[in-house]
């Protein structure tokens, strides 16, 4: 749009008139940073108007603004290693493959410098398709088969980060066999129970992923590891606390716990691990009201963290790890449907809302469902009528629970054939897509200087059937 945003900020709480031009400054913040708007509320991605996109490329699907991505990551390598320099030591970028990955995707992350988590044996063949280099890369998860143990050896993976005692003796043998010493990292529970959804809370006891603090559980499985020193080598300790964080004060508490637990470590067995990986989870801003740090904060602020914890402990400073995988794409995407059906209700509360069904739902994007995500919509081509209705956008699912906006505004004419955009739906959106009822996956469109590039094509309903026996 022409005009300049007013100032301020919506009362929190509230949902802004996302359509009404006066409110517009409300959600410049949470699409991508190549939206345009026209002076009659059509939007642009990247220079490309989205009705031309739907028209070529149909809907529901996902757009990424790859610029966005890349400046994102960028910010990331370049803060972090700013702020770790800063303080005698480095930083490395790991980008999180779950959420979201394809060849493309990894190219552009070797471009840019970064490298790259992967946490099943599906993702680590994403990376080597790509040909990425198997010394940046980590492998993950709490669970991992003998197959994708073998496989991450054989490719060279910078580290293995393991999570039991059982998988400790897996990697040392695998390692073993191939004549190898296999960099790892132990997954450590630290007790930090992040302020986030129970199911993306990572680092609390009662939970599947890594070995405790307590109890001496990780002094055992240091002492098992490097035990195995003609097929291991230990390189420090992993800990992730959660997804979708606002604030570092749990990542002060988890490094506090993670150097004294590498401190004794060097004082048992003489052995100064060089490395120490904080994890992830950095938020970022579905709806106006989110607030999330930016990069050079964040780095700022754990920078410091790990200089204060590392010269209370009399300690050098290791070199410090971070996975902002959600903070790097999810910010770049958009998800674009069609308006097939609206539906006025009673709410159950008495007051009118209208259910707004698009071409698409929970099988493109099942946050809502899984965790309670908020999002946000606005009608895409227009600005619309100044009357603003609620509005509840839900999918074509036989599913009472298909909902992609649970409380949102729209204009009142919002009408069928209207295009909706989604913004903030980068990560967890297409890397936890099904087909439920058969529904095939939306295709990945990287936009870029006008330009459309196919990331991930749309399946049909021939991929569906060619799953089928005979």
């Amino acid at each position: 749009m022409s005009g300049q945003p007013r100032q301020g900020e919506p009362e929190v709480g509230t949902l802004p008139s996302m359509n009404a031009r006066d409110d517009l400054h409300a959600i410049r913040a949470i699409f991508p940073s190549h939206t345009t708007w026209d002076a009659g509320g059509a939007m642009a991605l990247a220079g490309l108007p989205l009705t031309d996109v739907a028209t070529r490329w149909g809907t529901p699907a996902y757009l990424l603004d790859e610029e966005d991505i890349r400046e994102r990551a960028r910010a990331f390598r370049d803060e972090f290693g700013r702020a770790f320099a800063a303080i005698g030591s480095g930083a490395d970028v790991y980008y999180a493959g779950k959420a979201f990955l394809c060849t493309a995707m990894v190219r552009l992350l070797g471009e840019e410098g970064l490298r790259l988590d992967v946490c099943s044996g599906g993702e680590l063949a994403v990376a080597r398709r790509a040909g990425f280099p198997g010394g940046r890369i980590g492998l993950h998860g709490n669970n991992k088969s003998l197959d994708e143990i073998e496989a991450a050896v054989a490719y060279g993976v910078g580290r293995i980060v393991v999570d039991s005692f059982e998988e400790i003796e897996r990697v040392a043998a695998v390692a073993r066999r191939a004549g190898v010493v296999a960099p790892v990292m132990i997954r450590v529970k630290t007790g930090v129970e992040a302020h986030t959804h129970e199911f993306i809370a990572t680092a609390h006891e009662d939970q599947k992923f890594g070995l405790s603090l307590a109890g001496g559980e990780l002094a055992e499985a240091a002492a098992q590891v490097l035990g195995h020193s003609e097929a291991l080598s230990l390189l420090g300790f992993h800990s992730h606390i959660g997804s979708q964080i606002f604030e570092s004060s749990g990542f002060a508490v988890a490094a506090q716990r993670l150097i004294g637990a590498q401190l004794e470590v060097a004082r048992d067995h003489g052995v100064t691990l060089p490395e120490l990986d904080l994890g992830g989870g950095f938020g970022i801003a579905y709806v106006p009201t989110d607030t999330p740090l930016s990069a050079r904060d964040m780095a700022d602020q754990l920078a410091g963290i790990v200089d204060a914890a590392c010269r209370e402990a009399g300690m050098p400073v290791p070199r410090v790890s971070i996975e902002p995988g959600r903070a790097i794409v999810g910010p770049a995407g958009v998800t674009l449907y069609e308006v097939g059906t609206v539906k006025p209700v009673v709410a159950a509360d008495e007051q009118p809302r209208t259910y707004v069904s698009v071409d698409g739902g929970m099988s493109d994007n099942v946050r809502p469902a899984l965790y309670g995500a908020d999002y946000t919509c606005v009608v895409a081509e227009r600005l619309g009528s100044d009357e603003q209705m609620r509005a509840r956008v839900v999918g074509k699912h036989c599913e009472s629970g298909d909902i992609i906006v649970n409380e949102g505004r729209l204009p009142a004419d919002t009408r069928p054939g209207d295009l909706l955009a989604v913004p903030a739906t980068g990560a967890y959106c297409r890397s936890l897509a099904s087909q439920y009822n058969h529904v095939p996956r939306p295709p990945v469109l990287a936009l870029r200087d006008g330009e459309v590039t196919v990331w991930l094509r749309r399946e049909t309903i021939d991929d569906l059937l060619a799953l089928e026996g005979e």
